[in-house]
């Protein structure tokens, strides 16, 4: 899939909180519904997506511990695809009331691509993981996805990162894994659990990826809002007839889990994330989703009574560094 930007077309990402007016939701007259992707912005609206970016790896990052909790007593599938359904609820609501227009063309098509993705795929993926592997082991080995997402930014998005952006983003992995060695995390050989994850990976960088392209003609909630709404008509088949029985019955912390990755990671998430990704570009603000896992740790560490150590905090340390030199390095749209 090729990417051309468009020359004469000059666009501010629209705002992922705050309420448009009916007019603001109609599309400019010069803004096509072609293969055509905006360049990211730069400048402050560079930092502003930055912050968004950062607000959504915080939310994500707390993904696995609450999961972990939820299917502790939940059925997985009920788990990984019921969030969805309630997501679902929230952005029919949503699109309700804000009216937003409704996607064109090819665009319909990218919403599907990137459904499959973070509404399906990944959810599902993460949530059987979490079955057979604990949090911790989770969040590092989801430290891979920034450069899995850097990869898919290449195919779908149309950038080209320079090398010293590659060089950093190869550093950071390199780093978490090495982390995952020292912290005695992940050192047995491949098993069930990682290759659910390796496949939750691939789904969340394609579907980041995507979203992010999306995003930029959309806007970053409008992006998760349609994506739910058209993964509902094979999410609530799905779940009826592959999840087990609901167990009513489970304590307060499994469903408050599921309310968790239902409301936040599942659709709240998103407003910040999409539109950290329009503004920022994909790989640049993919590469935040280093501190992912060191959240994710920080998380169990609170929810789930796991300990921090001196050397976790360390390597936190260190990837915060090679984050801030990653956003220094050259990202160009083909």
């Amino acid at each position: 899939m090729s990417c051309k930007v468009l020359p004469t077309c000059k666009r501010q990402a629209p705002s992922s909180f705050t309420p448009l007016r009916s007019n603001a939701l109609r599309r400019p007259a010069s803004m096509s519904h072609t293969n055509a992707v905006p360049s990211p912005v730069a400048g402050p609206s560079e930092a502003r997506g930055l912050v968004l970016g950062l607000i959504g790896v915080v939310i994500f990052g707390l993904t696995l511990p609450a999961t972990r909790i939820a299917v502790a007593e939940l059925d997985p599938v009920f788990v990984g695809l019921g969030r969805a359904i309630v997501a679902a609820g929230l952005a029919i609501v949503t699109l309700a009331i804000m009216r937003p227009p409704l996607p064109r063309g090819k665009e319909w098509w990218r919403l599907a691509v990137t459904s499959a993705g973070v509404v399906i795929g990944f959810p599902l993926f993460a949530s059987l993981a979490m079955l057979y592997a604990p949090a911790s082991h989770g969040g590092v080995i989801l430290a891979i996805l920034p450069l899995a997402t850097a990869v898919a930014s290449v195919i779908i998005a149309g950038e080209r990162p320079s090398m010293g952006f590659w060089l950093c983003s190869i550093a950071g992995s390199a780093t978490v894994l090495v982390f995952a060695w020292a912290d005695g995390v992940g050192q047995s050989e491949v098993h069930w659990a990682d290759l659910l994850l390796v496949a939750a990976i691939i789904c969340a960088a394609i579907g980041y990826a995507q979203g992010g392209v999306l995003s930029r003609t959309l806007g970053g909630w409008q992006v998760i809002c349609w994506c739910l709404v058209v993964a509902l008509p094979v999410l609530v088949p799905v779940v009826a007839l592959w999840a087990g029985p609901i167990n009513w019955d489970a304590s307060r912390d499994a469903w408050l889990g599921f309310l968790y990755v239902a409301i936040c990671s599942q659709f709240l998430g998103f407003f910040a994330w999409n539109s950290g990704l329009a503004i920022g570009g994909v790989a640049k603000i993919g590469q935040l989703q280093l501190l992912q896992p060191f959240i994710t740790l920080l998380g169990a560490a609170v929810l789930i009574g796991e300990t921090i150590t001196m050397l976790q905090i360390a390597f936190a340390l260190a990837v915060v560094a090679l984050v801030a030199l990653g956003r220094r390095m050259r990202v160009s749209q083909s």
